[in-house]
């Protein structure tokens, strides 16, 4: 267990020297990694989105595919087709990029509804169904989307029931000087993210490591004190005056899931309340809807999840 976690944070440290200036962001989706959660990623173009997932999945060895979505993108797609052999005189199946382990989907807002959902589809039931037949998905399959925070202009946001199907939503947002002024020296020594691919980053470990590391997240424990917690402030989130939506039960599960990663992370062999609240940000804030006065008062969902975070007594 310990030289998994030390592989786990040799990903972090590798990642950091490549994605500078995002260490929060990287925390965040090793956590997601370990409690098996997708993640959307928001950020403006050029932070580094598409890279980070990129390295990461060549340093866990899993095999990657990226979607750029579009408008005009059908479910077939994403997801395959059965094509009829003229030779065999019977029908074969086409897998579509859906079939791998770390799948990137760009601009997922950019999509249509109906694609949107054979897409999250498959992230929750980790399988396809093509013309009655079911098609298993990998066991490390993973998918981080990614969507732009400024351009609304043509797009399908994903609605309250399909946001709930992620376990985070992770904020990219612009790197401070000193990182910024890391990126301008890692080029002119000859990085270039565009040919991230030739580079030679060895991978840490393994699809079964990375299976063994999540099944020893889920062994930390959790006492009766830290659940009646997680409860309190789910329940505080459907009480909010400032709030329309609530936390969802899914959202507690999750949460007891993601702080169970963080604290395994952290090399800890139980959840404490600093665990939860670690977690609490990235997992409530696309699940959370303001309410009208909250808008108009220029509340946002980070600010409130701190506001009821400090509503609810810490358990001692």
């Amino acid at each position: 267990m310990n030289e998994l976690q030390e592989q786990i944070k040799q990903i972090g440290q590798t990642l950091g020297k490549v994605v500078v200036g995002q260490a929060d962001v990287i925390d965040q989706l090793l956590v997601a990694l370990l409690a098996n959660g997708h993640v959307i990623l928001e950020g403006v173009p050029g932070t580094g989105k598409t890279l980070t997932v990129k390295v990461l999945a060549q340093l866990i060895q899993a095999d990657f595919c990226r979607i750029q979505l579009t408008p005009d993108i059908l479910p077939s797609d994403i997801l395959g087709t059965n094509v009829f052999d003229l030779n065999t005189r019977d029908f074969t199946l086409k897998k579509g990029p859906v079939f791998t382990q770390v799948l990137l989907a760009d601009e997922v807002n950019r999509t249509p509804p109906k694609t949107q959902a054979a897409l999250l589809e498959a992230m929750e039931e980790q399988q396809v169904t093509l013309d009655g037949t079911l098609h298993p998905l990998p066991d490390l399959f993973w998918v981080i989307a990614t969507q732009n925070s400024l351009e609304f202009e043509g797009t399908y946001p994903l609605p309250e029931a399909q946001l709930d199907r992620f376990l985070f939503k992770l904020v990219i947002n612009y790197p401070d000087p000193q990182s910024e002024k890391q990126i301008l020296k890692n080029t002119q020594a000859g990085f270039e993210a565009r040919r991230v691919n030739i580079r030679n980053f060895k991978p840490v470990m393994g699809e079964k490591a990375v299976l063994a590391a999540r099944q020893a997240a889920r062994q930390i424990k959790a006492d009766d004190a830290i659940l009646d917690y997680l409860l309190a402030l789910t329940q505080k989130t459907r009480q909010s005056p400032d709030l329309s939506l609530g936390a969802s039960p899914r959202s507690t599960v999750s949460w007891l899931q993601a702080s169970k990663a963080h604290a395994w992370l952290q090399g800890q062999t139980y959840v404490t309340p600093d665990n939860v609240k670690a977690v609490a940000a990235p997992l409530l804030r696309h699940r959370l809807i303001l309410g009208p006065e909250a808008q108009l008062d220029g509340l946002t969902t980070d600010k409130v999840i701190v506001s009821l975070l400090k509503q609810v007594a810490v358990p001692r």
